[in-house]
């Protein structure tokens, strides 16, 4: 059996990964727009800080693909997808024929049309390219705006910071991380990053970067300015659909796939950032990873439906931890919620509860029991009875295991 995966991130190469293990026979040929193996996204904010070495970055070992026969085709893009011959071509003039075909393009980082975003000094991060080319500029310009208050702003904001640079971050909300977490959580986080020394400026539009070759600040639509001569933009990101549309695919907001991780063509199938599975497009890693793993099945004949994955983050940030799970801010009616606050120590939990099954929590200023109350969310654990005590900080959730 010949199967072709489009992209060398997380889901192609875990996808691949687990052909391998399953098939030892199948042909794999894996493609990949970078110039570098495999390595983990959250690898970028530890290089970028600079706790972590360049060689130290990357997944596998260089003899990896060699030693699991995958072929792993760097620095070349597919360019076309021919459906009814069962044929991708690449940009370099490469014909490979397949018998399943897995799209694990990825996502593209979203520019916003801000006047000055081209300007010498903005960048995105999504690459290892972004990551280089940001250091470089960083040894010379050390103000930094960082343009976006959710996980990735935060964690590039940290990173610059820990570089030495002096940094501000930008959020066009009310609070930081308004997706992850309700507003008593997001005023504590606040209050942690700025007695790191960085800048949080809230209710923020941008209107333009401001420069004439080089950035050298940003205007907002309330008139006011900051000064920066490096700007990094991390107003999320994109999945990468050209291919998908292309070749006729059904494409929305991003290639939808069914339980199968089967696009319109069954043949074809998508899964990671680029994928939508019942109207959702994840964009988080444990939906790459659960994806990844059950389109190997499939591409295979080997039957292992996908129902979706329960959003759960968690980073570290101003040495405080942070994890949300599920629904963290309830809208309909029927949730109880329960919280702890201690604000002068960074700690604030909350679970949400529906009819006695914990659908959400915010686990911050403490790593003790973030996993498990994320995997309890998942599993939609019936904790009606120990409701209560779940967040004191001597609950041992072996108990309810």
């Amino acid at each position: 059996m010949k199967i072709v995966i489009v992209g060398n991130g997380m889901a192609g190469t875990l996808a691949a990964k687990t052909v391998r293990e399953l098939d030892q026979e199948a042909g794999i040929e894996v493609f990949g727009e970078e110039k570098y193996a495999y390595y983990p996204r959250p690898n970028l904010i530890e290089f970028l800080a600079g706790r972590l070495p360049y060689e130290k970055l990357f997944a596998f070992p260089e003899i990896w693909s060699t030693r699991q026969r995958i072929g792993l085709h760097f620095g070349e893009r597919v360019a076309r997808i021919r459906p009814d011959e069962r044929i991708v071509e690449t940009g370099t003039g490469g014909i490979f024929p397949y018998d399943a075909l897995l799209l694990a393009s990825g996502a593209r980082a979203a520019v916003p049309p801000l006047t000055g975003s081209g300007l010498k000094g903005v960048f995105v991060l999504r690459t290892l390219d972004d990551a280089l080319a940001i250091l470089d500029r960083l040894r010379t310009h050390a103000r930094v705006a960082v343009l976006g208050g959710g996980l990735l702003g935060l964690e590039i904001a940290r990173a610059m910071r820990d570089r030495g640079a002096e940094v501000s971050v930008v959020e066009i909300f009310d609070r930081l991380l308004p997706r992850q977490l309700d507003p008593a959580a997001a005023g504590i986080l606040k209050h942690q990053i700025e007695k790191t020394g960085i800048s949080v400026r809230l209710g923020a539009v941008s209107r333009e970067i401001l420069g004439a070759a080089e950035v050298r600040g940003i205007r907002f639509e309330s008139g006011d300015e900051v000064e920066a001569d490096l700007v990094v933009i991390a107003a999320g990101v994109k999945p990468e659909l050209a291919l998908a549309k292309d070749a006729g695919l059904t494409v929305e907001r991003g290639i939808v796939v069914d339980d199968s991780l089967r696009t319109s063509r069954p043949e074809i199938f998508a899964a990671g950032d680029a994928a939508e599975h019942r109207g959702r497009v994840y964009g988080i890693i444990p939906a790459s990873f659960e994806q990844a793993r059950a389109a190997a099945h499939n591409m295979l004949g080997m039957d292992m439906p996908y129902s979706g994955t329960v959003p759960s983050n968690t980073l570290k940030v101003a040495g405080l931890y942070v994890t949300s799970a599920g629904e963290v801010n309830p809208e309909a009616r029927g949730h109880e919620v329960l919280v702890r606050s201690v604000p002068e120590t960074g700690l604030y939990k909350k679970i949400v509860l529906k009819e006695g099954r914990l659908v959400g929590a915010i686990w911050m200023g403490t790593k003790k029991g973030a996993s498990e109350i994320g995997r309890f969310v998942a599993l939609k654990k019936d904790v009606e009875i120990r409701k209560g005590d779940l967040l004191e900080d001597t609950f041992d959730f072996a108990e309810m295991s």
